[in-house]
């Protein structure tokens, strides 16, 4: 692993554990940010609303600089930490993970807990796909229309993802370009323009 790319799950995936009655639904889910794991969160506790917890942790960003780890009622520490701790021990990033716990009648005790909690989160990820994926950076490149040949050229070399394009006096395209690329492809673009080349970022 390098700061080029991290690891991630392709899909979502479940897994479940059992203990003295209580029963532990598992979801891992690949997400890209907060707002989209609100919303996973939320389309959850709809389909299970009859469960007693719905506790959850999630990593976000290639840096994975943005986590959280919620406990939902269960003792402090007991859920949310353990459930983060099997996203971190994968080395994982942009997941989501809920665990919906029933209450069986018997209390587990902290120690249960987070075994359970912890358990429970492992056996999702064990159903997970497990992938490596590059990290992106935004570009917008600016030109007149007759450089759109080149421009098009760039795309295929540097295979740059377009999420938008306008033509029109001034042509705009926006996409990503991966990081372990971006040297290279600003380098390129400088050289294009000092041949005369039109073609400007932003």
């Amino acid at each position: 692993m390098s700061s080029f790319s991290f690891l991630t799950i392709k899909t979502a995936s479940e897994g479940t554990y059992k203990e003295k009655g209580s029963k532990f639904l598992a979801f891992a889910i690949p997400v890209e940010s907060e707002l989209e794991i609100k919303a996973k969160i939320a389309e959850l506790k709809k389909k299970y609303f009859d469960a007693r917890h719905h506790s959850f942790a999630y990593i976000l960003g290639a840096d994975k600089a943005k986590f959280r780890a919620f406990d939902d009622g269960e003792p402090n520490h007991s859920a949310g930490d353990p459930i983060l701790g099997q996203i971190k021990s994968k080395n994982l990033t942009n997941v989501l993970i809920v665990v919906v716990r029933y209450f069986g009648g018997t209390k587990l005790g902290v120690g249960g807990l987070i075994q359970a909690y912890k358990t429970a989160a492992e056996e999702a990820l064990l159903h997970a796909n497990i992938i490596e994926k590059e990290v992106m950076a935004n570009v917008t490149l600016r030109y007149p229309y007759e450089a759109t040949p080149e421009v098009m050229r760039l795309v295929k070399e540097f295979e740059l993802e377009i999420s938008a394009q306008e033509f029109g006096g001034d042509c705009f395209l926006t996409g990503l370009v991966r990081v372990r690329n971006q040297k290279q492809f600003v380098e390129r673009l400088i050289l294009l323009q000092a041949l005369g080349n039109k073609i400007v970022l932003g």
